[in-house]
């Protein structure tokens, strides 16, 4: 225990240069080695203390400003710095585009080794705050105490919260008066359930003990005003729960979906688990010129609406389709991408391995009369055989949209082989796109890169390429 003590360091008046990784600022120590920093923002002069030591870097933490950067501004939330979320609020917007754009460009030189053309600048958010349609809350019966809250000679007889895990934490719990992403009712919900299930002594989940009542509140909500609210609770018991419920259904009659779920297992997810509909429908909707999509308690939906439909416009423009094109649109999960462009081609099949996505994607077809569109079953990597191809065609343009792990190497292969006219790769990771690209580098040229930035305070940022065979 004292070696790692002793291994700390404090390195002080240090400047900050760079954003990095994971929304870490980045330094040089005395001996050049990199220093990643979780509480900085590029420009400001710090003392740093560091947290860990490697042979390349160190990471460490500001535990002193003596000039504080021009690039900084007041985060909004009570929250920040405590919370894991919104990393970046204590940045101003435009420097965290700046910053986003520059990842994005730096992936693609410097892991993907690509010739690039001159990068469209990064589409921002119109909505810095407020602008997610899905939050997860966690209840807890031993609530996070700050340091402040440790220090001071308050006694804090409750114990109950709702809010955010602490980061690394699995069963911390930090109770959440405000949050700044998620458009009300979000926060009278959150808050009004937790009051209501205190006064009534309805036990909160314990993560370590595993016992307790009240697990997990989802909320969703979307563009055309619909709202679903889903409780999570540990066992059945009736009359707490039905209290809750009610309590939901009379106080905000604005829920247009509420549901609840029966979790007895160890963790929180609810995929394995029946949903049950309390009052409502068992589903919301949301819109997107004019196309509606059902959107139940286990669907995926771009978080961001409004960015979304900014992303999907991106994809349709770099598409260039013209109405005679085949497009195969891989990795569809619940068809948005391939309803959006389908207007515009010929056909559109899209490829996804969940099978329940699928099932909504053709439901949501349905709805949208959408007849030239077809959705399959299956694991990329080996749906893109012969037969596959014969009986759905030489696709012209094929749309990839995988999760953060980036394409399989088999996907890529398959990419070569069919040699489509265009690829329009909409990723989520540059880092991981970049390495697709350089495989894919020797027969497509990229010919138009923009970033989006989907998630404002936070260093995440999505990236659209469209390549061109050679």
């Amino acid at each position: 225990m004292s070696r790692k003590k002793n291994s700390r360091k404090i390195f002080p008046n240090v400047l900050v240069t760079d954003a990095g990784a994971k929304g870490k600022a980045i330094a040089k120590a005395p001996d050049g080695r990199v220093i990643f920093i979780n509480n900085a923002v590029p420009g400001d002069v710090i003392d740093v203390q560091t947290t860990k030591q490697r042979r390349a870097y160190f990471e460490g933490t500001a535990i002193k400003i003596h000039e504080y950067s021009s690039k900084r501004t007041e985060p909004a939330c009570k929250h920040f710095g405590t919370c894991g979320g919104c990393k970046w609020q204590n940045m101003h917007y435009d420097y965290q585009l700046e910053y986003k754009q520059r990842e994005v460009v730096n992936n693609l030189q410097r892991l993907g080794k690509i010739e690039l053309p001159e990068v469209t600048p990064i589409a921002g958010s119109k909505e810095q705050y407020f602008y997610r349609n899905k939050m997860e809350f966690s209840f807890s019966d031993s609530k996070w105490l700050t340091l402040k809250q440790i220090q001071s000679d308050e006694i804090i007889e409750d114990r109950n919260a709702l809010g955010f895990h602490i980061p690394g934490m699995w069963d911390k719990i930090l109770d959440i008066d405000k949050c700044w992403l998620q458009r009300d009712p979000s926060n009278a919900i959150r808050n009004g359930v937790k009051e209501f299930a205190s006064l009534n002594n309805i036990p909160f989940f314990n993560t370590r003990n595993q016992e307790g009542l009240l697990r997990t509140l989802m909320i969703r909500t979307t563009s055309i005003g619909e709202l679903m609210v889903l409780v999570q609770f540990f066992h059945d018991e009736q009359a707490p729960r039905e209290l809750v419920m009610n309590y939901l259904k009379n106080t905000f009659p604005e829920i247009t979906s509420l549901l609840y779920v029966i979790n007895e297992k160890g963790n929180d997810t609810i995929y394995d688990q029946e949903v049950i509909c309390f009052a409502g429908r068992d589903h919301i909707f949301e819109e997107m010129e004019g196309l509606k999509f059902k959107i139940n308690a286990k669907s995926f939906y771009q978080t961001n609406s409004e960015q979304a439909y900014e992303l999907y416009k991106i994809t349709r423009d770099f598409a260039g389709l013209t109405g005679n094109e085949n497009v195969y649109d891989l990795y569809t999960g619940t068809g948005t991408i391939a309803q959006f462009v389908a207007r515009d081609a010929k056909k559109v099949i899209g490829v996804e391995a969940v099978p329940d996505a699928i099932t909504a994607a053709q439901a949501n077809a349905q709805l949208n009369s959408i007849e030239n569109v077809e959705f399959y079953v299956g694991d990329m990597k080996n749906v893109f055989n012969d037969s596959f191809l014969k009986m759905h065609g030489q696709p012209d343009v094929i749309i990839t949209d995988p999760p953060r792990d980036g394409m399989h190497k088999d996907v890529v292969e398959q990419l070569i082989k069919i040699k489509a006219d265009r690829i329009v790769y909409v990723s989520c990771n540059s880092a991981t796109q970049a390495r697709d690209l350089a495989l894919l580098d020797p027969y497509y040229k990229v010919q138009r890169v923009q970033p989006v930035d989907m998630f404002p305070q936070t260093h995440h940022v999505e990236n659209v390429v469209l390549l061109k065979l050679k």
